[in-house]
């Protein structure tokens, strides 16, 4: 009974009372406190409207969360490249090296593993970002074992998100407006060209405007054919009336001629590829080619133009809610919660292993 007792006794020092003793040896004297400087932003962008061309993309009507920006900033402050430019000057290190800190708390305590990949694995367990789903805003959390070191990490990493922004929208505008300069700089070549293939038929064919030539020369014809009718007219009155007068040859020559006339002149309207009527098929597909690079060089124009005005705003931004305090007090470690959780969890753990100890001892007997 005795060495039952003894065991129990043993039992109950290992996982209760020494575990307890040492959470008090820790959180009482060797744990050090824990400023906490947190900050509140949100990530703003323009509402995006729907237009034509490129300017769907552009033309903005009121503001919208922008919630990929939103996680893609919450990642790249807990990111390598975040410590890096947070630690340019040492202040990382500074910060959570200082002989004040508890060696158990300290980064590299001992001076002998002081890697970046330490440092990072170090700095995520510090540092905290949370996003609201439904108002999308974000919340910064800096541990540091000092008010100043957790305001001013706090404070540089917002300034580092929003530079980081800023460097999003200033690549954004410039692949937007260098897009719309090529799209401009394509559509005036293509214009040029369809100008001047223009340009070329019309002096190789002599023609400015088929169709309106055509209207012309059917003008003339149909005056002349009046004028043929009219002469006619008269020929038949001679011969009925005076069939021996001198000026029926007249009229009979002026006839021939006239018919000639018209013959020639329908010609150049309608009947060989010589005529107008042929050169006006391959005159209206030019034409139509170059209408149609006039007005795309016209909405390239205006979608550049439009890429020039959207670029003079900001596109996305990081907008603070609440900024970083600079804490008078240490909020962790929960000193008194951490002890009593080390004895609650010992209590339970002897509780354990003691029914366990008895079942073994009663199966043995």
């Amino acid at each position: 009974m005795t060495k039952i007792f003894r065991k129990k006794s043993a039992l109950f020092l290992a996982v209760v009372i020494f575990p307890t003793l040492l959470s008090i040896l820790y959180f009482g004297i060797l744990a050090s406190d824990i400023y906490i400087s947190e900050s509140r932003f949100v990530v703003k962008a323009p509402k995006q409207a729907a237009s034509d061309g490129v300017g769907l993309l552009l033309q903005s009507a009121g503001f919208n969360n922008a919630n990929d920006e939103v996680y893609a900033t919450a990642d790249y402050i807990l990111s390598r490249t975040a410590l890096q430019q947070l630690n340019k000057d040492g202040a990382v290190t500074a910060a959570y090296t200082h002989p004040g800190i508890s060696i158990f708390d300290r980064f590299n305590p001992l001076g002998t593993s002081g890697s970046f990949e330490k440092l990072f694995k170090y700095y995520n367990k510090h540092v905290h970002v949370s996003a609201d789903a439904r108002s999308a805003i974000s919340t910064l959390v800096v541990r540091a074992y000092s008010s100043d070191d957790a305001y001013r990490l706090n404070s540089r990493l917002l300034e580092l998100a929003e530079e980081m922004v800023n460097r999003l929208n200033t690549r954004g505008r410039d692949d937007l407006i260098r897009y719309a300069t090529t799209e401009v700089e394509q559509a005036k070549k293509q214009s040029r060209a369809a100008s001047l293939a223009l340009a070329a038929y019309r002096n190789q064919q002599g023609v400015v405007d088929p169709q309106q030539q055509a209207a012309i020369q059917l003008q003339m014809v149909s005056k002349l054919q009046d004028e043929l009718i009219t002469v006619k007219s008269q020929l038949i009155q001679l011969r009925a009336f005076t069939p021996q007068n001198p000026q029926i040859p007249v009229l009979e020559k002026r006839s021939n001629i006239l018919s000639n006339e018209i013959y020639e002149q329908a010609g150049r309207v309608a009947g060989d590829n010589k005529s107008l009527a042929a050169s006006a098929v391959e005159y209206q597909r030019l034409q139509l080619e170059n209408s149609f690079a006039e007005r795309q060089l016209a909405g390239a124009m205006a979608s550049l133009q439009e890429a020039q005005n959207e670029a003079r705003r900001k596109q996305v931004y990081v907008e603070r809610i609440v900024n970083p305090n600079r804490p008078d007090g240490a909020l962790e470690p929960r000193r008194l919660r951490g002890i009593f959780a080390t004895f609650v969890v010992g209590m339970i753990a002897w509780g354990i292993l003691s029914l366990l100890m008895a079942g073994i001892r009663e199966h043995q007997s």
